[in-house]
């Protein structure tokens, strides 16, 4: 178990820090009044890797609807049955990449983010303490693939890009990995979470 790795995490996580949202980087966005936020858990699944913590992370089907192909952490929506959003991170992270609940310890959360989808997720950060079989849930998973926890938590690695959304240009925190491409709402989590490593 890489303790010290750990123990750097937990300290991050004892951290006071804002909630983030997709429109950080976009101050003219106005939000609607009232507007309505479903909750929604996603599990951060840190496991020793060679050279110390990595973090998995999933591509998504481009099949899907919503956020088709784009790099993920393994979670949803609050189910009606899961007794708060650190249930419901687990129990996603079981159907879409088959990791045992039994096998993560559970660190603490993140503050929530607010998705341009009306979602406000709660990040759960989880330790794995030992090897699974990743089994990618089809029609929802494409890959499952593991990165350095060093790396998506190094504030020099994240550059600022931005695209048209809706006729508007959208700024977004990117923070690129090999051939993984990961953006949006993952890397402005990672990005609130390299801070705190900071």
């Amino acid at each position: 178990m890489p303790t010290e790795a750990l123990a750097k995490v937990q300290a991050a996580l004892a951290q006071d820090s804002a909630a983030s949202s997709d429109f950080d980087l976009n101050p003219g966005v106005v939000l609607p009044e009232g507007r309505k936020l479903r909750p929604a858990g996603v599990l951060v699944p840190l496991i020793a890797g060679p050279d110390g913590l990595n973090v998995i992370l999933t591509k998504r089907s481009s099949a899907l609807k919503h956020h088709p192909g784009q790099i993920a952490f393994p979670g949803g929506k609050r189910d009606e049955g899961d007794a708060d959003v650190i249930d419901t991170a687990l129990r996603e992270a079981t159907e879409e990449i088959g990791l045992p609940r039994g096998i993560v310890q559970v660190m603490g959360t993140l503050p929530g983010h607010e998705t341009v989808t009306s979602f406000v997720m709660t990040p759960v950060v989880g330790f794995v303490t030992e090897p699974f079989e990743v089994r990618p849930e089809p029609g929802e998973v494409d890959e499952v693939f593991q990165v350095p926890l060093a790396h998506v938590t190094d504030p020099a690695r994240f550059s600022i890009q931005f695209r048209r959304w809706r006729g508007v240009r959208r700024h977004y925190y990117t923070v690129p990995f090999g051939p993984y491409y990961i953006w949006g709402a993952t890397a402005r989590i990672l990005r609130g979470f390299a801070e705190r490593m900071a």
